[in-house]
């Protein structure tokens, strides 16, 4: 047998370095974070934003965070669960719910640090101006040298793919409708793809209609035609609230302009929140688990029953509960007499 070389001996492991705990529970991309968060030293402590768009199964969350030295910052945020307050109750977590999370965080960004840029309203343009916004297949933002820059941020993808079409776009593109300066490139968004050629051929139809929830309807009516059951079954909360296929478009329609009207809007009496009931309906009582302090006279009363109850009759009647002494007392002098004729039992016997 030829010489096998140890490789991982004793000096390996006493010289082993783990990794980061959230690179080992596979949550971080810190060769991502890395160039997302470090910054010139010319621009001091200047602070770094990132668009940060994460997907749970019931939920989408876009928040803008900027990092510290020892923690993040978490600036402005919204969640696809607030939708219902502007008219979207159904399909939270598809193409057309993430581009109005994304437009709802930009108008609150915009509200909080006092920017002026509204971005453009999709459902007024006509289909010749889609697409202006991009130069050279890179976005870029009119400035205003009279007034403020646009909030300028990086998207943070995490760990999820960037496939063309994906939600994460979506997201992207409602926060630059919003007014959020986040540099990208065209070529990601439903519909492009390259050409025979390998030019990139981009389609602003299928961006409108995947913003506007077109792709959606398409599948409810393929599916209605096609079994009824498992229309009723795949849609049955569509059905409940009384939402067609017909009614996707205005439905999104009317939650952008709700959204630009009052992005701060705050939540209905009757919304279900953390305690799974209506905020006005929540109980106000604030809970306290604290044991009372016992007074000078409450521990004196609590040591002269505890004597009493032991049978010891000469106990000081001093700051005494007389109410209470007269029924201790009681008690103790019935306990002797049974004790006293059971003596006198055994003495018989």
């Amino acid at each position: 047998m030829g010489f096998v070389k140890v490789i991982k001996n004793k000096a390996y492991f006493k010289r082993f370095q783990v990794k980061f705990k959230r690179r080992r529970e596979c949550k971080t991309d810190y060769y991502a974070r890395q160039r997302l968060i470090l910054q010139d030293k010319n621009k001091y402590k200047t602070p770094k934003y990132r668009f940060c768009v994460r997907f749970t199964n019931a939920d989408i969350v876009c928040q803008i965070f900027s990092a510290d030295l020892d923690h993040d910052v978490c600036i402005a945020s919204a969640y696809a669960h607030e939708l219902p307050r502007y008219g979207v109750n159904v399909g939270l977590t598809n193409y057309s719910a993430a581009y109005c999370t994304g437009l709802l965080l930009a108008r609150r960004v915009n509200m909080k640090f006092g920017l002026e840029y509204k971005g453009p309203v999709r459902g007024d343009m006509d289909m010749g101006e889609w697409g202006m916004e991009y130069f050279e297949g890179e976005f870029s933002m009119d400035e205003d040298d009279s007034g403020k820059n646009a909030f300028c941020a990086l998207l943070d993808v995490g760990l999820a793919r960037t496939t063309t079409g994906s939600r994460l776009f979506g997201a992207l593109k409602g926060a630059c409708d919003g007014g959020l300066d986040i540099p990208h490139s065209n070529r990601r968004f439903p519909g492009s793809k390259r050409g025979e050629e390998g030019e990139l051929e981009t389609d602003n139809d299928m961006q409108r209609k995947y913003i506007f929830g077109g792709h959606v309807a398409d599948y409810m009516r393929k599916l209605q035609e096609e079994n009824e059951d498992d229309y009723k079954r795949q849609f049955g909360k569509y059905i409940a609230a009384g939402v067609g296929a017909d009614d996707l478009e205005e439905m999104y329609t009317k939650c952008h302009a709700a959204i630009r009207a009052d992005p701060n809007k705050k939540r209905d009496a009757t919304e279900l929140g953390r305690f799974k009931k209506g905020a006005a309906n929540r109980s106000r009582e604030k809970k306290s688990y604290k044991v009372a302090k016992m007074g000078r006279e409450d521990r004196a009363d609590r040591v002269r029953q505890k004597l009493l109850e032991m049978g010891k009759k000469s106990v000081s009647v001093m700051d005494w509960k007389e109410d209470e002494a007269d029924v201790v007392e009681e008690k103790v002098e019935e306990k002797v007499e049974v004790e006293e004729e059971e003596d006198d039992d055994d003495d018989l016997l």
